[in-house]
């Protein structure tokens, strides 16, 4: 028997960006661009240093809704609105809300915040089959 989800089910996922991270990112990507692995191309651009890929930030939004579904191919539609940049050393707690579930399609909100409490990704909507 497969997992009941409803509506108001919240969920929670944390990952820390080491400094490895941009360049694990970029070698998997090949999005080499050198404010995400070069500290001084990433200061010469307001930084402060290298900062991790957008997308890998929406990917552990993605990463959070999926250890909730418990299954990646429920996923149908993915929506982001990057906030600020992740930097190396940044703790992101993603934090899960289950809006709506109709006709088959369950629709979640995710909240991302680093440990300064800053949002990191606003407006994120996972949608998934159930």
């Amino acid at each position: 028997m497969g997992k009941t989800y409803f509506v108001g089910d919240t969920f929670t996922h944390v990952r820390e960006c080491d400094r490895y991270r941009p360049t694990y990112y970029a070698a998997a990507s090949g999005d080499f661009n050198p404010i995400h692995i070069d500290p001084d191309a990433g200061m010469a651009a307001g930084l402060g240093g290298p900062i991790l890929h957008g997308l890998c930030t929406m990917a552990w939004a993605v990463e959070a809704a999926t250890n909730y579904l418990g299954d990646p191919g429920r996923v149908t539609k993915v929506r982001v609105r990057f906030s600020r940049p992740v930097a190396i050393d940044d703790t992101i707690t993603y934090t899960g809300k289950v809006t709506a579930i109709e006709g088959g399609k369950l629709t979640a909100e995710i909240a991302a915040k680093n440990q300064k409490g800053d949002d990191v990704l606003k407006g994120a909507v996972i949608e998934a089959r159930v």
